[in-house]
């Protein structure tokens, strides 16, 4: 034993990532580097990826502390185009205030917000053209709004009722429309890449003018899907826009446990060659000023992007989830990017463009559109309320354009069973 190899070594020691604060904790941010609003050059969208390398490290911002748009990533957007993102943003929110009570009366058993990332879907939604294909995770409801998707729709989805397009079969929020670009959402984290990449491709070998773009969480890029995405999108140069949701959290654990202890998320773009940015996602000016960069390079046969956004999830995971067990109660209230509704107001108030009578207005008009759409919703059915059965047969349906001879018997002889079960 004494002749043991390494007997005079140090033992080994794991390191496992912990965040840096907990419940009772007291919080600062103060220590966190952040780029100042406008400093980020901005490169011309056919550059080569290995001229931008330090994109991934700093912050892209746009928008400074007194509210004006600034740098060489200033979109310069009229105003109204300003008004109607702001607008989209908030209809996100008052829809997902709404969707939260009707949860907790009973009436879904599920839902998850996307409070203080509204920029990252809506101002996305709009640097992108209507035909280009959203590939999303379940937080970004923001893209249907923004596209103007009837909010009666989204709702009977939630509740699985007699208005429900796809018939009880998805989870609640887990929507799905062809028409608006949204490709259906999958509760296995990170499936959405690949299909993006391969929608994007096809779009390509098709000589198609449209793009695709896929939104996943940070933990995400910790699954395999994530990373065979990257491989293919290199290789083949797809036309896609890859976006990483960095909020800072997953349902329990944080950011570290996905490698954010180490390096960015952007920057895992550096070793399969991609362009990669990092931008302030509270900064609904600067997501799209970053969405259309990258959306021009795509289509210029130039390659994908993929793009950091950096922000914080303010409210809980889900309906399912307690953050208070796992982070500080007030840690949202610290983050030194603020609310993203919050700047874009601040921003056309500095302009001229705004007011807080105009903006008070506008949040009672759409709280009243949203309501006016719950009801609506509601009379198809709830969990709580008129229930709502889709019927046996439809699991056998809208597989095949025409059901086949073989699963028709197999939907018959179900049928007969139950009956003779009495059920």
């Amino acid at each position: 034993m004494a002749d043991a190899p390494g007997r005079n070594l140090r033992p080994l020691s794991l390191h496992v990532p912990e965040p840096k604060y907990r419940p009772g904790d007291a919080v600062s941010f103060d220590d966190m580097p952040l780029a100042d609003a406008g400093s980020v050059a901005r490169p011309d969208v056919a550059a080569d990826p290995a001229t931008m390398r330090d994109l991934p490290f700093t912050l892209i911002r746009v928008l400074d502390p007194a509210g004006q748009a600034v740098g060489p990533w200033n979109p310069r957007l009229e105003p109204d185009r300003v008004r109607s993102i702001l607008r989209a943003m908030l209809l996100t929110r008052a829809f997902d205030d709404r969707m939260f009570r009707a949860q907790r009366q009973g009436k879904t058993s599920f839902y998850m917000k996307c409070t203080g990332e509204e920029a990252v879907a809506v101002a996305a939604a709009h640097a992108l053209d209507r035909g280009d294909m959203c590939f999303p995770s379940y937080r970004q409801q923001g893209l249907l709004i923004a596209r103007d998707w009837p909010l009666v729709d989204m709702m009977c989805q939630i509740y699985s009722n007699a208005g429900d397009r796809l018939k009880g079969r998805q989870l609640p929020i887990m929507y799905s429309a062809k028409e608006a670009g949204f490709f259906s959402i999958s509760g296995n984290l990170g499936t959405q890449y690949p299909q993006a990449v391969g929608w994007a491709m096809a779009s390509a070998a098709k000589g198609d003018t449209r793009i695709a773009a896929s939104w996943v969480g940070e933990g995400t890029t910790a699954e395999g899907d994530f990373h065979a995405a990257c491989t293919f999108a290199s290789v083949f140069r797809a036309p896609v826009i890859l976006n990483i949701v960095n909020n800072q959290w997953a349902i329990s654990s944080f950011a570290g446990f996905a490698g954010g202890e180490s390096t960015t998320f952007a920057a895992r773009g550096l070793g399969y060659g991609i362009a990669a940015l990092r931008v302030d996602g509270n900064d609904a000016l600067a997501v799209y000023a970053a969405t259309e960069w990258a959306a021009e390079r795509a289509r210029g046969n130039h390659g994908p992007t993929l793009i950091e956004h950096f922000t914080y999830r303010a409210e809980a995971h889900s309906t399912s989830d307690d953050p208070s067990a796992y982070r500080p109660a007030d840690e949202g209230m610290h983050f030194p990017l603020g609310d993203p509704i919050e700047r874009l107001k601040a921003h056309l108030i500095a302009i001229g463009e705004w007011d807080e009578a105009s903006h008070e207005a506008l949040k009672t008009e759409l709280a009243e559109q949203v309501r006016a759409a719950g009801k609506e919703a509601e009379k198809l059915g709830t969990l709580s309320g008129t229930a709502f059965n889709h019927g046996f047969e439809t699991s056998f349906e809208d597989v095949f354009a025409e059901m086949p001879q073989h699963l028709r018997e197999q939907m018959e002889q179900s049928a007969e069973e139950r009956r003779v079960a009495g059920v």
